[in-house]
C-alpha cells in the first residue's frame, strides 16, 4: 500500500505544473469554449431570488450587453425601488424619492468591474488585467488552483478553480461592504452549474464573511437567456421629473465634496421653500455622500437636517451613521441613543448600538 501511495505521489510530482494561462484556458474550455463565450451578445438573469440578511427580494434581475453595459433590477418594473447600472459610468436610481446618482470610489469600482458579459474569468485577458498563479487551496473540501487577477484599476481578486472539472468554486477579495465602512474579507461561492446555449453557468451564487462564516448575501437564478434583443435604454437611468426637491437633492449631491456649498444650498432652499419636507430626501443624499467618502459634507448636511427635524428618529440615526463612518463613535452612540428616546422601537438604532459595543 505504501508503495502504491508513493507511486501516486511520484506520478503527481512528475506532472508538469500548470501555468496561470493554462489553467485559464482549461476553465474557458470547461465553460463551453472561447468561441461560445464570444458569441454571446446579451445575457439576462431573471426570475431569481436575492437574499441579504433578513431582506429577501424574489425578483432578482440582471442584464448584460456588449461592450460593457449592465443593469441590476428590472428596468421595466415600477415595483423595483432601486436600480443600478453601468452605461460608461456607474449610476444608481432610487424610485423614492426619485433620484439618480452617478457614483465614484468603491461603489463605482464594484459596478464597473462587474460589467463584462462573462463577468468571471472568460474575458479578463481582453480587458487589461494581470493574471498570476497563487498558492493552491481547498474550497469546501475540494482541491483548487488559485488565480490572482488584478484589474487595471489595481483591484485584486483571488479565483479558485476546481482541479478536477476546472469550473469556478469561489472567489475572494478584500473590500468595504456596501461601498463604505470597515473592509471585510469575503468569499463568493458558486454552484448548481447548468448548460445554457452551450455554456455552463452557475445558478447559485452566495457570499460569506471568511472571518465568521456568516452568509452576507445570496442569489438563486430562475431563468437565464442568451442573445435576447435588449433596448439600449435599459442600461441608463430612467428620466425623472425635476421637482424643486429633486433639484435640491441633485445640487447637494453634486457639491458633496464642498461642505460650505452644501450647507449654503440647503439653507437657501429651506428659507425660500419652508413648506417642502426635505427630511427623507436629505437623509438619502447624506447616506450616499458617505458612500462616496465625503464625510465632512455628509456630517454637515445631516447635522442641519437633524436640527430642522429634531423629533425624527431617522434623522438622528442618519447623523449617527455619519459620525460612525467618520470614526466618531461617541457622537454616533449619542445619536443612536437619541433616536431610541424619540422612538424606542427604532430597530436600526438599537442594532447600531449593539455593533458599537463589540
Amino acid at each position: 500500500m505504501q508503495t502504491f501511495i508513493l507511486g501516486l505521489a511520484l506520478l503527481a510530482a512528475a506532472q508538469p505544473e500548470l501555468t496561470a494561462e493554462q489553467i485559464l484556458d482549461r476553465h474557458v474550455e470547461a465553460r463551453g469554449g472561447q468561441a461560445r463565450i464570444a458569441s454571446v451578445r446579451t445575457l439576462v438573469f431573471s426570475e431569481g431570488t436575492y437574499r441579504e440578511g433578513t431582506y429577501v427580494d424574489g425578483t432578482a434581475f440582471m442584464a448584460f450587453m456588449r461592450p460593457y453595459y449592465r443593469v441590476v433590477g428590472d428596468p421595466e418594473s415600477l415595483e423595483v425601488g432601486i436600480t443600478e447600472g453601468y452605461d460608461g459610468s456607474a449610476w444608481e436610481f432610487y424610485r423614492d424619492p426619485g433620484i439618480v446618482l452617478r457614483t465614484v470610489g468603491h461603489a463605482a469600482g464594484a459596478a464597473r468591474r462587474g460589467t463584462y458579459i462573462d463577468w468571471r474569468l472568460g474575458e479578463f485577458r481582453s480587458h487589461g488585467s494581470k493574471i498570476e498563479r497563487g498558492a493552491d487551496d481547498l474550497v469546501g473540501g475540494r482541491a483548487a488552483y488559485r488565480l490572482i487577477v488584478t484589474t487595471r484599476d489595481g483591484f485584486a481578486r483571488d479565483y479558485f478553480i476546481d482541479k478536477e472539472n476546472f469550473l469556478l468554486l469561489a472567489d475572494r477579495y478584500h473590500a468595504p461592504v456596501h461601498a463604505f465602512g470597515e473592509s471585510v474579507s469575503t468569499e463568493g461561492r458558486f454552484g448548481d452549474w447548468r448548460e445554457v446555449a452551450g455554456l455552463l453557468i452557475p445558478f447559485r451564487i452566495y457570499e460569506v464573511d471568511l472571518a465568521t462564516g456568516r452568509e452576507l448575501n445570496s442569489m438563486t437564478l430562475g431563468r437565464i437567456e442568451v442573445n435576447r434583443d435588449l433596448p439600449a435604454h435599459w442600461f441608463s437611468p430612467p428620466p425623472v421629473p425635476k421637482t424643486r426637491l429633486l433639484t435640491l437633492l441633485d445640487h447637494l449631491y453634486s457639491q458633496r465634496a464642498d461642505p460650505v456649498a452644501v450647507l449654503w444650498s440647503y439653507a437657501d432652499f429651506r428659507e425660500v421653500y419652508p413648506e417642502v419636507d426635505t427630511r427623507k430626501g436629505v437623509e438619502e443624499i447624506g447616506y450616499h455622500m458617505l458612500k462616496m467618502g465625503d464625510h465632512s459634507g455628509a456630517i454637515a448636511l445631516l447635522e442641519a437636517n437633524s436640527r430642522d427635524y429634531p423629533q425624527s428618529a431617522s434623522s438622528a440615526y442618519g447623523l449617527g451613521e455619519a459620525y460612525e463612518t467618520a470614526g466618531k463613535t461617541a457622537s454616533a452612540a449619542a445619536e443612536y441613543q437619541r433616536a431610541l428616546r424619540i422612538d424606542p422601537s427604532h430597530a436600526r438604532s438599537a442594532k447600531a448600538l449593539e455593533r458599537l459595543k463589540k
